[in-house]
């Protein structure tokens, strides 16, 4: 009984959230980067928002904590540590799992999904992933900044690009109609 509440209740947030996404153009440019989802672009919208806050788009990852820390003392120069967790950790969560989504499910060529596989490939998946969800970040809010538009691949077709967008437009549309 109380899990259908919930369900319920899930549902009708989530019929919100795409609701505003679709109307959103920032949220559809953001959602042409695959793997990035309506949540994680609202997500990341709301998170920053007002791109003119960070004077680099690097900055940005740091703010949601995926960089890594660093340690100096006398007796080491400089150790680069794990990342150091700061900031909003939902959206670090939605960031990692649209880069997992890009490494793992994403069949398309893109050249951020490239460079995390070799990444993973010389070392753990897991930092890989952290690492794409960083550049991710950093793509975005240049994407915002600048008005810019992503393009993954630069030798894809325009008319594959589009036909991926039109897909990703027409589950947004057709899921709150």
């Amino acid at each position: 009984m109380a899990r259908a509440a919930l369900w319920k209740q899930y549902c009708k947030l989530h019929d919100l959230v795409v609701k505003f996404v679709s109307r959103s153009e920032l949220c559809r440019r953001f959602m042409a980067i695959p793997g990035v989802g309506p949540v994680t672009a609202l997500s990341f919208m709301t998170a920053i928002d007002d791109p003119s806050r960070f004077r680099r788009s690097r900055d940005v990852a740091a703010y949601f904590g995926l960089t890594s820390k660093r340690r100096q003392s006398g007796a080491s120069i400089d150790v680069q540590d794990r990342i150091s967790k700061a900031g909003d950790p939902q959206m670090r969560r939605a960031l990692f799992e649209a880069a997992g989504v890009m490494l793992t499910r994403f069949k398309g060529k893109d050249k951020l999904k490239s460079w995390g596989l070799t990444l993973a490939k010389r070392g753990c998946h897991r930092k890989a992933t952290v690492a794409v969800a960083r550049k991710m970040a950093v793509v975005m809010h240049a994407m915002w900044r600048d008005g810019a538009v992503y393009v993954g691949d630069a030798a894809a077709r325009e008319a594959d690009v589009a036909a991926r967008a039109a897909v990703k437009n027409r589950k947004l549309l057709g899921a709150h109609a």
